[in-house]
């Protein structure tokens, strides 16, 4: 819902959040990601 936002609130929005939630779900996801792709291997061959 980025594009409802006015541009003054888009930026409050960025400014007032640590990235550090953003980062840990990206590098949790991203763990996820890997042993799905290694338990499917493994299943496969």
């Amino acid at each position: 819902m980025l594009g409802v936002q006015s541009q003054k609130s888009y930026e409050e929005d960025f400014t007032e959040q640590s990235p550090v939630p953003f980062i840990v779900t990206g590098i949790v996801l991203v763990i996820l990601f890997v042993v799905s792709l290694v338990l499917l291997v493994n299943f496969l061959v």
